[in-house]
């Protein structure tokens, strides 16, 4: 049995299709409905972000991330005894087979390891890793590909302003592996479904036709204020259980939803914004992958180095919420 998990590698995966705010104006432009840059980006932060091709799935992107991941840590796919994949957009309708069976089967699995989905919405990466540094500890397994990954487009409503301008795909995957050193320091997670209708997708499948709205709706000053009070807690709780000050944080890597809820965030818990990895801006808000999107980035360009302590933490429909303190 393994005392510790440790991060020892990460990829990620945008699909080629850059859509701008100007590109995304134009579109909306066609639909009779008026938007800019200056209005999006002073609402948001967002300048750009990437939308799949047809019939890119988010298996497809999920594996680009995880090649990429296996690659930094010269791994082959069976020497990993299990996948979670975090996703809100399935392959699949109705979630299976699940799009972590789908994901093995592309990247030529042999050894018949376990694959499941996690969905958490927004915050379903820092429920994946948690899971799976608990399988860690636990003794089950010894090295786990965490996986999150979104093709939003496909579920926005493009004559909703409001929500469409905000969302992006793309897929993100980090490595855990069973280590003597500490690495996953501590994890925190939340949910209140009190508030699930605050941000939804109010449909479902009947009889094979769609009941309700197969679109994404999001009730934005009630997400905006409930998640800059909730990330600030579950960051404090998670540093209280690692026994370790706000200060000693290198980086905060929180969900890459919001420019104002990050900045919130980050002034509550007494940070920089030198300290706060930012790839909203050039991603929009890409859902599960947003953290493992912006920490490979961060770890890609230098900025993150092994030994350094980061707070990655989460917030999504459900309502839910979480927070993991790893040392990379």
């Amino acid at each position: 049995m393994s005392k510790y998990s440790r991060i020892i590698a990460t990829g990620s995966c945008l699909p080629p299709r850059r859509v701008s705010n100007q590109d995304l104006a134009a579109m909306l432009a066609e639909k009779g409905l008026e938007t800019s840059d200056e209005w999006i980006v002073s609402r948001s932060g967002i300048s750009a972000r990437h939308f799949a091709d047809d019939g890119q799935l988010s298996s497809d992107l999920a594996v680009t991330a995880a090649q990429n991941a296996l690659q930094m840590a010269g791994l082959q796919p069976d020497d990993i005894d299990l996948i979670i994949l975090a996703t809100s957009t399935p392959d699949f309708l109705g979630g299976f087979p699940s799009t972590a069976c789908v994901v093995q089967r592309k990247l030529g699995f042999t050894n018949h390891c376990a694959a499941l989905d996690v969905q958490a919405v927004c915050s379903g990466f820092v429920y994946a890793l948690s899971a799976a540094d608990s399988f860690i500890k636990s003794g089950m397994n010894k090295r786990v590909l965490v996986i999150g990954a979104e093709v939003f487009s496909r579920i926005l409503d493009f004559n909703d302003r409001t929500t469409c301008v905000l969302f992006g795909d793309g897929a993100g995957a980090v490595i855990l592996e069973a280590s003597g050193e500490p690495g996953i320091l501590a994890t925190r997670l939340h949910a209140d479904g009190r508030h699930a209708d605050i941000l939804c997708v109010p449909g479902n499948v009947n009889g094979g036709t769609v009941s309700g709205s197969a679109f994404l709706t999001m009730d934005g000053p009630a997400v905006f204020k409930l998640a800059v009070s909730v990330l600030e807690k579950v960051a404090n709780e998670a540093l209280d259980a690692a026994g370790m000050q706000a200060s000693q944080i290198d980086w905060l890597i929180p969900h890459q939803a919001n420019i104002r809820i990050m900045q919130g965030t980050a002034k509550k818990l007494g940070l920089p914004l030198e300290k706060m990895v930012v790839t909203v801006d050039q991603h929009g808000n890409t859902s599960a992958a947003s953290i493992p999107l912006a920490l490979d980035v961060a770890m890609r360009d230098g900025r993150i180095r092994r030994g350094q302590t980061v707070m990655m933490e989460g917030v999504g429909g459900g309502f839910t919420w979480g927070a993991v303190l790893a040392r990379i």
